[in-house]
């Protein structure tokens, strides 16, 4: 049986739903799922999609960083204060996960600390100055970087071909499994052993590694994590030394090195482990979803939660644009780092005489070519009046939700054409159909699924020139 990811993320979701009901013997049917602070709009509305196959509202989606300051803040912040400490504290996430590496920098205040009314009411506002991070790095790159080292050793010792070795996934899959034990031990222990039986042709394997060793592996992996929080504080116009707390978060922000280096990089600056870093993520969402399902009504509540309020301003991590003229230019409607939710309109016009259809491909990215960005999807304007190139004038809105997916609008000043379209035309998408007939399907055999694994990556759809 073949499915697609949205279906195995649906999957993940619906186990994770079962867990809740069962510890609260009460129906689950509300969420909010986080995601890496780098998922584009696709995988975003692939996540929509995936929640609506396990029978889920989403109340909303947020970033893992923005997730994890939430549940640091809440536990940590002091109260309201005046002079210096009024504006709050700046707090940089460091989210080093499985597969992603996501930095945000936020400021944690409360609001009110500006004013001249300073009640402390329990509330707080948590606003995202800044966003970096790398789809590409996580704890399984480190596996990896292993994983080829202890394959070179076994070939240079056993005189053996490397293709025959890398061609056996299984034992690949065992090698792969105590390499990320290796990784997990050298946490906490100098020097370890990795061990595979009959790795290859009935031959074992067996190699001593010791943490030092593992760092030269990882060395340039190591060197993209400082990186990515060099460029989180240059986007946000912020020198090192305005952080006030460095939060760590994910289960290889526990690897020594990783440690080490950031606090080589803000040197008096205390790394943070208030919050167990496998959980801050979950426990952020969970304080969200709480927010915005007007727990602190419940009579139940405390009165502390009865008062607490909390306002979440992110940010969107990649610009947002159309495709102009005829070499590729990305033309930015939203830039990257703009709070959301957020609306933007810009005019535009035709390149031909008596045009009458306007086509209009949109991107993210930084990129001033559009080649180097990712295409999201396009949308078409029919209807514009037919004049000379140049004349006609349209105006294009984005509108880019909470949940981080984008709306846009095109009108033809002169004629009142109009369209609007949730940018969902990517070449991947699920159809409407399709995921309510999977949500079908998922009820019926949701419970013999066990073991799942998920992937959201979109294909890019092709290239389009504004008409």
């Amino acid at each position: 049986m073949q499915f697609v990811p949205e279906e195995v993320s649906a999957m993940v979701l619906s186990k994770l739903r079962d867990a809740a009901v069962a510890y609260l013997s009460e129906p689950v049917t509300d969420a909010v799922i986080t995601v890496p602070v780098y998922f584009n709009n696709a995988q975003r509305e692939a996540t929509l999609d995936a929640a609506a196959i396990a029978g889920l509202n989403v109340m909303r989606i947020i970033n893992e960083p923005s997730a994890a300051a939430i549940a640091y803040g809440l536990d940590k912040m002091p109260p309201p204060a005046s002079g210096a400490d009024a504006a709050g504290r700046t707090v940089l996430i460091f989210d080093l996960g499985g597969g992603t590496l996501d930095v945000s920098l936020l400021n944690i205040a409360r609001p009110g600390n500006n004013s001249s009314s300073n009640s402390d009411n329990g509330s707080f506002e948590f606003e995202v100055k800044a966003v970096a991070g790398d789809t590409h790095l996580g704890g399984a790159d480190f596996d990896n970087a292993m994983v080829k080292h202890c394959i070179n050793e076994f070939i240079r010792k056993n005189d053996v071909a490397e293709d025959g070795v890398w061609s056996n996934q299984k034992a690949i899959r065992r090698l792969r499994s105590a390499c990320e034990r290796a990784k997990r031990l050298l946490s906490f222990t100098a020097q370890t052993s990795i061990e595979v039986d009959s790795l290859h042709d009935g031959v074992d394997f067996c190699a001593k590694m010791s943490r030092s060793r593992f760092e030269e592996l990882n060395k340039e992996l190591f060197g993209k994590c400082v990186k990515a929080v060099e460029k989180c504080l240059e986007d946000a116009k912020m020198d090192k030394s305005a952080v006030h707390d460095v939060v760590l978060v994910g289960g290889s922000s526990r690897i020594p090195k990783v440690q080490s280096m950031l606090h080589d990089f803000f040197q008096e600056k205390k790394l943070r482990h208030s919050v167990n870093p496998d959980e801050a993520v979950a426990y952020g969402a969970a304080i969200q979803a709480s927010i915005l399902n007007g727990d602190s009504d419940n009579a139940d509540a405390d009165a502390d939660d009865k008062k607490r309020v909390m306002i979440l301003r992110d940010i969107t991590p990649l610009s947002l644009g159309v495709e102009i003229n005829f070499d590729h230019t990305m033309s930015v409607v939203i830039p990257r780092n703009t709070f959301i939710p957020t609306k933007n309109t810009r005019r535009y016009t035709t390149l031909y005489d008596n045009q009458i259809r306007v086509s209009f491909p949109v991107f993210e990215g930084e990129s001033a070519s559009t080649l180097d960005n990712n295409l999201l999807g396009k949308f078409v304007l029919s209807g514009v009046l037919p004049a000379p190139r140049g004349v006609p004038q349209i105006d294009v809105t984005f509108d880019f939700d909470t949940n981080g997916v984008l709306h846009v609008f095109a009108e033809d000043m002169g004629t009142g054409s109009k369209n609007n379209n949730t940018i969902t035309n990517h070449s991947g998408r699920l159809k409407k159909e399709d995921v309510e007939r999977m949500s079908r399907e998922a009820r019926s055999y949701n419970r013999k699924r066990k073991r799942t694994r998920s992937s959201l990556q979109m294909n890019s759809g092709n290239l389009v020139i504004l008409e």
